[in-house]
């Protein structure tokens, strides 16, 4: 029997026999011919660059046929349950396919916070190199958002968002009834691109508050985040009300004071302003030990406890 051996990735390869190549093609038969290709590149070689194509291609196995068109031009952000339609049951059946083809285990408990087509990819990936696991994604509402943030409506322009490790995303529609489209311009309303900037911006602060970048014992002061920098900025597309737009910024540098990312906004598919740089300043705080839990006394059963909190004071980013 020919002896397993290692490739630079870390991956473990095993000789690929044409029994192995009768048994990828049986178990892919019903995805595409690509997915199979990459497949069995990735076994004969362990090159991890194969891995996108061949999770998105058994996913898209699993995808009802009208919905598969998101999975075309599909950002890392795309929701397996809610965008897709995958349920708990077919999740299972992807696992059991990706566990057969990458020929790896996978606990089932790892899988409960896979919330995007992003986390599955980081998921494998860093199971076939064997990295720790990142933290799953956070997913956001307006009201979380609004509870986090330094800046408030009506200079908010976050209107839901997801946190991950790499990045963070974001949606904000025009509303129409934003008080500068009173002036900009009259009786021709446009979302100034400063505010495009500003919407960017607000997502890098929230991507501090909200990745856990914080040293042991210490937290990213939501008073201390302010905008200092924007470099390489290139606006596409006019932006009107009605117009959804999707935010996302990915860290380039993280070191204290300053934080800088990568930002672009689209609507739809076609990108609305993108910009190279985008460069913070930020503190830590010392974090704030949490109060040990009291019990609540008997006659307090059945009532309901309603908790109040203040809101931290406005930083603009």
């Amino acid at each position: 029997m020919a002896q397993a051996v290692n490739n630079p990735s870390g991956f473990q390869l095993k000789p690929f026999t044409p029994e192995d190549d009768a048994n990828l093609r049986e178990a892919l038969k019903r995805c595409s011919a690509a997915t199979y290709e990459a497949a069995a590149q990735f076994r004969k070689t362990g090159n991890t660059e194969h891995l996108p194509a061949i999770v998105l291609g058994i996913i898209e196995r699993f995808v009802e046929p009208d919905l598969r068109a998101k999975l075309k031009d599909a950002d890392d952000d795309l929701r397996i349950i809610e965008d897709l339609g995958i349920d708990s049951l077919t999740m299972m059946e992807i696992v059991i396919l990706v566990e057969d083809v990458l020929q790896m285990s996978i606990n089932n408990e790892e899988l409960r916070h896979l919330r995007t087509v992003g986390d599955v990819k980081t998921f494998i990936e860093c199971k076939v190199r064997g990295l720790p696991l990142p933290k799953p994604t956070k997913f956001l509402p307006i009201e979380q958002i609004a509870s986090i943030m330094p800046i408030q409506p009506p200079f908010l322009f976050l209107s839901e968002a997801s946190v991950s490790a790499h990045g963070a995303n974001a949606k904000y529609k025009i509303s129409g009834q934003e008080f500068f489209l009173q002036g900009h311009f009259k009786d021709n309303p446009v979302l100034p691109a400063s505010i495009m900037l500003e919407a960017l911006g607000q997502l890098g602060v929230l991507f501090l508050l909200e990745a856990q970048i914080g040293e042991a014992g210490k937290t990213v002061d939501p008073k201390m985040i302010f905008f200092t920098s924007c470099e390489g900025v290139r606006c596409h597309r006019v932006c009107r009300p009605g117009d959804v737009l999707s935010l996302s910024i990915k860290p380039k540098r993280l070191k204290l004071p300053l934080a800088t990312f990568e930002g672009q906004i689209r609507v739809g598919q076609e990108k609305a302003a993108i910009a190279e740089e985008i460069t913070l300043t930020f503190a830590f705080a010392e974090e704030t030990a949490q109060p040990a839990a009291v019990a609540a006394p008997a006659d307090a059963v059945g009532k309901q406890i309603e908790s109040t909190g203040s809101q931290p004071t406005a930083a603009t980013a």
